[in-house]
């Protein structure tokens, strides 16, 4: 027999499925050394030898007894907590109360008012309603703990005002889901924020003024283009005005908050209005691409809105870099290209947070559902070779694919974003009519 085959079986009363075995022999010992066989008698008289941790020579006794005597104690001193009825009936509306805030954190957005054509109609959605959790009427002026929401400072609100701030929050004009992240932290952060301000963002009189004169460079550009150049390509953004405000938005807060460059990459749908309004492009260059008057310095040209441009734009935090990609026909096909770029420009900058470079990524509804190098893209969002700090998507939904006009026929998910959900990032869907909220 080998050496090690010897050990094995010179040990194998040591094998864990032996221990209470062990444990009633070491007890009858511990009650009564004559009780055991004489090699187990052997074996616990050596364990009684080894010297006590605090150095005391004080022997082992038997466990049992110790152990039922706290048994006992604990038998004696135990309380029951006896409520009445009320009071239970109380406690179990509030837990109700506990599951409808976190209905409306997790479904809210399926009630929020996103459509401006109103073509879909509300769904049924029952964990919405109070009724659903036994909550009636009766039940509205009744005062219930309010310490987990960040509606207001009072610990105790009315069913009725926590189900109106619920509503306000998550069922206006931005829909936000984010309970799909599992990062405890991320979550509340959300939570203070939507809630803290009801989802509705305040501006000063100078800050609408601002937003104001964005939608009317953006409208009226799109209007000048349609009345001018009747019939030619130019992939308007009617309708989607509001997105050149928010892209103002963007590009000043970042300047704020210490960017130092912007790498924009979208498709055709408002490109236009893009270079013009928020990187700074001459109009009459644009025109003169119209006009097919521009000098073309290469052998070969390029259809205006596949152009790429770059600019200064000055912020309250100092000057701030933009680069729109150049982009072919091939749509979602910019976007490693972005990220590729704002890494290169990071790693350039030593910058290994991603603080000083922001990748901004516009997509179109159906292509965004659609195109697999989308899921190609933000499956390396988290990978040490390829992490940029995060990229800020933005999806213009003009409810009209390229080749279908119901959602129902382009994908088989609630939300052309539902992708993104992969990497658990936050989604924000807004109503494209109300430019504050975007």
């Amino acid at each position: 027999m080998s050496e090690m085959m010897q050990e094995h079986r010179s040990n194998s009363y040591l094998f864990g499925g032996n221990a209470p075995y062990v444990e009633e022999m070491y007890e009858a010992y511990l009650d009564n050394p004559g009780s055991v066989s004489d090699n187990w008698r052997s074996y616990f008289d050596a364990l009684q030898n080894v010297p006590a941790t605090d150095g005391s020579d004080n022997r082992d006794v038997a466990h049992a007894p110790v152990v039922e005597s706290f048994a006992q104690r604990a038998k004696a001193n135990a309380f029951t907590v006896k409520a009445s009825a009320t009071e239970l009936a109380v406690a179990r509306k509030q837990v109700h109360v506990q599951s409808l805030i976190a209905a409306y954190r997790s479904l809210g957005a399926r009630w929020a008012d996103l459509d401006p054509l109103k073509r879909q109609e509300r769904p049924k959605i029952p964990e919405l309603e109070p009724a659903f959790y036994d909550l009636s009427e009766s039940d509205m002026d009744i005062t219930f703990s309010a310490t987990n929401t960040y509606f207001t400072t009072a610990e105790q609100q009315t069913l009725r005002e926590i189900l109106q701030a619920l509503r306000e929050t998550y069922c206006g004009s931005i829909g936000a889901e984010f309970m799909h992240i599992t990062e405890p932290a991320e979550k509340r952060w959300w939570q203070q924020k939507l809630e803290a301000i009801r989802s509705k963002p305040s501006f000063t009189a100078d800050e609408k003024k601002n937003i104001l004169d964005r939608l009317t460079a953006a409208e009226g550009l799109e209007r000048y283009l349609h009345t001018k150049y009747v019939g030619q390509k130019r992939f308007s953004l009617e309708g989607g005005e509001s997105f050149i405000a928010s892209m103002d938005e963007v590009v000043q807060r970042s300047g704020v908050k210490g960017v130092q460059e912007i790498v924009i990459g979208m498709a055709h749908r408002g490109r236009l209005n893009v270079l013009v309004n928020t990187l700074g492009k001459a109009p009459a260059d644009l025109f003169s691409e119209f006009d097919h008057t521009a000098p073309e310095n290469l052998p070969s040209g390029d259809v205006k809105y596949h152009q790429g441009f770059s600019s200064d734009v000055t912020t309250d935090g100092g000057p701030v870099h933009l680069s729109l990609s150049f982009n072919p026909s091939h749509l979602e096909i910019v976007n490693p290209v972005v990220e590729g770029s704002v890494k290169a420009r990071l790693d350039r900058r030593g910058d290994k947070d991603g603080d000083t470079v922001l990748p901004v990524i516009v997509h179109g509804d159906a292509a965004f559902a659609g195109q697999g190098v989308v899921m190609e893209t933000l499956a390396l969002a988290q990978t040490r070779g390829y992490y940029t700090g995060g990229t800020l998507h933005i999806v213009i939904n003009n409810q009209i694919g390229f080749t279908t006009s119901d959602p129902r026929d382009s994908r088989s998910t609630l939300y052309c974003t539902d992708v993104v959900k992969m990497i658990e990032a936050p989604v924000l869907h807004v109503n494209g009519d109300d430019p504050e909220a975007v």
